[in-house]
């Protein structure tokens, strides 16, 4: 086994349901924010990183996320033949962001289990897992925040990010110690504990590089909150056998996920490439 990341996996299984009645038909991750498809700042995210692999996890109705990714040869004949040479090469772009791997969840059983199902993607090797729901918007991306950290740690690193009372009844929330500039050891991990139980101020928001350790914390992991599998208990197991670390995050944050967020994250990277 080697310690080098090369591959990532982005859960994009769930229904969406933060954003009914729009992600009835169409796929929460193609919803179009500003310009792209809402998954794709995840895969640029990843590419711009230096992971090479990337594995998509979707249900059997989300054929729209496989069929953006793909090659469309057609659709590339016909823009040559317009002569539409700078649409081509973006369609082209979009294909040749990473080789793609699609995996089926036959069943919705949260986050821990849409990773779990990524176990012989990663085949033996550490993986980095994405939240699509999450735009970052990093001058350094980042994912490139944690693996830079997991190359010099060797071990599993999550990002960090400061969380309101709010918040900590959204994200799972640690308890940990500073080891160095924006870099903590974590010591435990709650899921959603409220403002009553959160242990600090510090919640995990939706980006990891794990060893490959998680998979077998992930099938130790019985169903926790909302009956579901959660990353977040399969971390706290892993914490038993091996170091987990953070990094608290340089950059803007937006969670897309909800229509609130959705509308922020739209203004938000409008307003950069605008100025840009």
């Amino acid at each position: 086994m080697t310690l080098s990341v090369r591959k990532v996996l982005i859960p994009a299984a769930g229904f969406g349901t933060r954003s009914l009645p729009a992600s009835k038909a169409i796929p929460k991750e193609m919803m179009t924010l500003v310009d792209r498809p809402l998954i794709q700042y995840a895969v640029e995210e990843a590419a711009g990183s230096g992971i090479v692999e990337v594995g998509i996890v979707i249900s059997a109705w989300k054929t729209a996320i496989e069929r953006h990714f793909r090659a469309n040869p057609e659709l590339e004949a016909f823009l040559l033949q317009k002569g539409k040479i700078e649409a081509l090469e973006e369609i082209r772009r979009i294909a040749d962001l990473a080789s793609f791997t699609f995996i089926q969840q036959p069943e919705q059983r949260g986050l821990g289990h849409a990773v779990l199902m990524g176990e012989g993607f990663a085949a033996g090797q550490p993986v980095g897992v994405l939240n699509p729901d999450t735009v970052y918007d990093c001058s350094v991306p980042c994912l490139r925040q944690l693996l830079d950290v997991f190359d010099e740690k060797r071990a599993t690193t999550v990002v960090l990010g400061r969380i309101d009372r709010e918040g900590t009844g959204m994200y799972g929330v640690v308890r940990a110690e500073r080891v160095a500039d924006r870099v903590y050891r974590v010591r435990d991990l709650i899921e959603k504990p409220g403002p009553d139980k959160a242990p600090s101020d510090l919640g995990v928001l939706g980006r990891y590089v794990f060893t490959p350790g998680i998979f077998d914390a992930l099938r130790e992991t019985p169903s926790g909150y909302g009956g579901e599998i959660q990353l977040t208990d399969a971390i706290r197991r892993l914490l038993a056998k091996e170091p987990v670390y953070g990094v608290l995050f340089d950059g803007r944050r937006y969670d897309a996920g909800d229509k609130r967020g959705f509308i922020e994250a739209t203004i938000g990277l409008a307003a950069r490439i605008i100025e840009a």
